[in-house]
């Protein structure tokens, strides 16, 4: 059984010094990690919040992504994905389950659909010219709505390697939006030719 949030607290501090900071991650030290250790600061942990506030969307009368079911670059019956605009590197999608579902309550079916879509759109980003990797992240704390994040990382950034890119693509400069709008089109339209569904019109729509 997991520790009580008050031992997984009392635990955590006992690494911690007087002003409740734990020392620098390893990950600091790391050749990718985008600050250099010196001067860095680890905040004071704070004790744990109970019960946690809710997440945007526990209430699906309440939900973005129920509300912007019709935005997309790419549908089927259940799944709509959308290209995230404003970030650094070259090209950020999301799927998301077209009903209100979360990753604990998809049913079996919609599952097993999750991960061949999954694998069809990384398949798609890495096939773009100048992208090496994608990476997918499911983090969940945010919002009840299940989403699933896809980052295409530029080819030769190897600093961009690993758990620290999505904080790179936070640091980095805008990417240029026509040179994202029409790597998510193509891969838009990689999706239709590989697992079907439907493209929308225009390629923007986060």
């Amino acid at each position: 059984m997991a520790l009580r949030p008050d031992e997984f607290y009392d635990h955590a501090l006992s690494a911690a010094d007087q002003e409740h900071r734990l020392p620098l991650a390893r990950m600091t030290g790391w050749s990718i990690s985008p600050f250099e250790a010196e001067g860095l600061r680890v905040s004071p942990l704070r004790p744990p919040v109970l019960p946690e506030p809710p997440r945007h969307g526990e209430d699906p009368s309440d939900c973005d992504s129920c509300r912007e079911r019709e935005e997309g670059i790419w549908f089927n019956d259940a799944w709509r994905l959308t290209w995230i605009k404003g970030v650094g590197v070259p090209l950020v999608l999301m799927l998301h389950p077209l009903d209100h579902y979360d990753m604990a309550d998809l049913p079996d079916e919609l599952a097993a659909e999750l991960g061949v879509l999954s694998a069809h759109i990384v398949r798609h980003v890495q096939a773009l010219p100048h992208i090496s990797r994608a990476h997918v992240y499911r983090i969940g704390d945010g919002g009840a709505h299940l989403h699933i994040w896809f980052f295409a990382r530029p080819e030769g950034q190897t600093q961009l390697y690993g758990s620290w890119m999505p904080v790179w693509d936070d640091l980095l400069p805008e990417y240029p939006a026509d040179v994202a709008d029409a790597d998510a089109a193509t891969v838009a339209d990689a999706l239709v030719t590989s697992i079907g569904g439907r493209r929308a019109a225009a390629a923007g729509g986060c």
